[in-house]
């Protein structure tokens, strides 16, 4: 035993083991398609005659297909895998493609910057429809019926508000919004009061409106019925 011990020893001594970690190698262009298929790309690359070369090449991708299914939900799915081919090769692969070869700008390059048209919120927890409603209101003409607009108004905006602020809120807090929202150019008619509110008003966030009341009743079902409502 112990000269077999000595043995292995000795083997490790001239043989050491040495790990090879993925982060002490080089990054992958295609992480996607792992260090395999990379491999596969190079030996491809290495390969003297250019027709066994293309048909390898053309093998290699069916592979990268198999491993990225979700290509498919592209339009130009199959020269997107091209595409990637190439990548790999370092653009360096020369095969008879389907496609023409892809330039190492158009990877480098960013895409354009598409210009947002929606100005920002200016009050979240209203939204941003209340900013159209009161840019209409404010193109309305004095009289009754813009006072009801913006009666109607103030009292969406304060049902809104106390979902996701506090438990009240006075009247006046809501008309000062109001005009701010609209840079004053609506101005609330001194007088204008809204409807109290009713105690039974409920108002929660969404998907926080539950009735504990019948969840504890539905519960008790459960227990006499079993799950699927059917007596024990």
């Amino acid at each position: 035993m112990e000269k077999f011990t000595a043995m292995n020893e000795k083997y490790y001594e001239e043989n050491p083991v040495i790990l090879d970690y993925n982060t002490e190698r080089e990054k992958l262009a295609m992480p996607e398609y792992g260090r395999n298929v990379l491999k596969m790309v190079e030996d491809v690359k290495r390969i003297p005659d250019r027709a066994k070369r293309s048909e390898q090449a053309r093998a290699v991708v069916r592979v990268m297909e198999l491993l990225n299914p979700q290509v498919h939900t592209a339009d130009n799915w199959e020269q997107k895998l091209w595409d990637h081919l190439y990548i790999m090769a370092g653009y360096d692969l020369d095969v008879d493609s389907p496609y023409p070869v892809p330039a190492p700008e158009q990877r480098m390059s960013r895409p354009e910057i598409i210009p947002l048209k929606n100005k920002p919120v200016k009050a979240t927890h209203y939204g941003r429809n209340i900013e159209s409603i009161i840019d209409l209101i404010a193109g309305e003409p004095d009289g009754e019926q813009k006072t009801a607009m913006i009666r109607s108004l103030a009292m969406y905006m304060r049902q809104q508000y106390l979902i996701w602020n506090k438990d009240s809120v006075a009247d006046e807090t809501i008309f000062d919004d109001i005009e701010k929202l609209s840079d004053y150019r609506i101005r609330v008619p001194d007088g204008l009061t809204l409807s109290r509110i009713s105690s039974d008003s409920n108002f929660s966030r969404p998907g926080m409106n539950i009735d504990f009341a019948t969840v504890r009743k539905q519960g008790g079902q459960q227990k006499r019925f079993g799950r699927k409502g059917n007596k024990r």
